[in-house]
């Protein structure tokens, strides 16, 4: 069985979910705000789902499907989200970046600080060639995020998905190992 590793920063550490995390889970990703700009994560988010979705996590890593990491402050202290990949093709080497951060750290720069790491680790460790990622257009927060780690902006998609009984449009954005190499971050 691989251990999933930890990814530090500056100031967070991205390590793997437990079961000791799901109360303060299910708070954080069942505030409306968090939960609107999430496309399958439902509202509001009940007893026992956050449980259910870390019970989850540990095998979809053991088959290479995915790593979910728990953002956390720098000394392990207090859970202020989610970032992993998922979609891991690693006959293409290629993945999907998703991420979300509890409202209380917004506008901090946690998620773009973990996004990189997690890049950096996709691009190292699993040898990846192509991260992208997805986000609701009534969410450019999450845009400006790709944008800062260095992501291409690729695609405009019309009725992407459908969240809280309306069609939302969609933008794909991209990095390519060549480019995170030339990137900034």
């Amino acid at each position: 069985m691989k251990e999933q590793p930890i990814l530090t920063t500056e100031r967070l550490i991205l390590r793997p979910y437990s079961l000791s995390d799901a109360k303060e889970l299910q708070r954080l990703i069942g505030d409306r705000d968090v939960s609107e700009t999430l496309l399958l994560v439902p509202y509001p988010y009940l007893d026992g789902m956050a449980e259910e979705w870390i019970d989850k996590q540990s095998l979809e890593y053991q088959e290479g499907k995915s790593v979910q990491f728990a953002v956390t402050g720098r000394n392990g202290e207090f859970l202020m989200g989610t970032i992993g990949l998922n979609n891991i093709f690693q006959e293409y080497q290629r993945a999907e970046l998703g991420y979300w951060i509890g409202k209380p750290y917004w506008s901090n720069g946690y998620c773009t600080e973990a996004a990189g790491a997690v890049l950096k680790w996709g691009f190292e460790a699993l040898e990846l060639n192509r991260i992208s990622a997805t986000h609701m257009t009534s969410n450019p927060r999450s845009g400006r995020v790709m944008q800062k780690i260095g992501m291409k902006h690729e695609g405009h998609m019309r009725q992407y998905a459908r969240k809280s009984g309306r069609f939302e449009d969609g933008e794909i954005y991209a990095i390519l190992k060549s480019e995170y190499n030339h990137s900034p971050i």
